[in-house]
């Protein structure tokens, strides 16, 4: 179980987080709940309903689709952030891929965090937008790369 100290430090380092107030973080932190997933373990599926975020706490994720990985993610890193504001089913799997500690943040937390803390909302559309840049590079990449192949064939 995290101190409210390891709780400050691990949520401070999340880039959603990182530019509020340590008395603001306090409480965010404080509300999260912690839970543990063994080795294996599918902690949420593509296709389902979600309504909260993880932060890693300890161990490593692989977020996927199928069988083909698209991240692999570890300590201070959040995912399940999207289904929190769209209402849309998860858009891919995340699964444990050693034991893994995460603190989780409900929709109903976020949004009451939110109210009180609009900066938090201006951080999760960064950190969105930064992975959306990131899968546009890789797009083009693989793309050029298709045409390249296509061109020497």
């Amino acid at each position: 179980m995290l101190t409210s100290i390891d709780r400050l430090l691990l949520v401070r380092r999340v880039p959603i987080f990182k530019e509020l107030r340590d008395d603001f973080l306090v409480r965010l932190a404080s509300i999260m709940n912690e839970v543990t997933f063994p080795a294996g373990k599918t902690i949420f599926a593509e296709g389902q309903e979600g309504r909260s975020l993880y932060i890693i706490v300890t161990g490593r994720v692989r977020v996927h689709l199928g069988d083909k990985d698209l991240a692999i993610l570890d300590k201070g890193s959040c995912f399940g952030e999207m289904s929190l504001f769209d209402a849309e089913p998860r858009s891919a799997s995340v699964t444990a891929i050693v034991s893994c500690d995460c603190l989780v943040l409900t929709q109903q937390q976020l949004y009451e965090a939110i109210d009180e803390t609009p900066g938090v909302a201006v951080n999760i559309i960064r950190l969105l937008s930064r992975r959306i840049r990131s899968q546009n590079v890789q797009l083009n990449e693989l793309q050029q790369a298709v045409n390249n192949f296509s061109r020497q064939t």
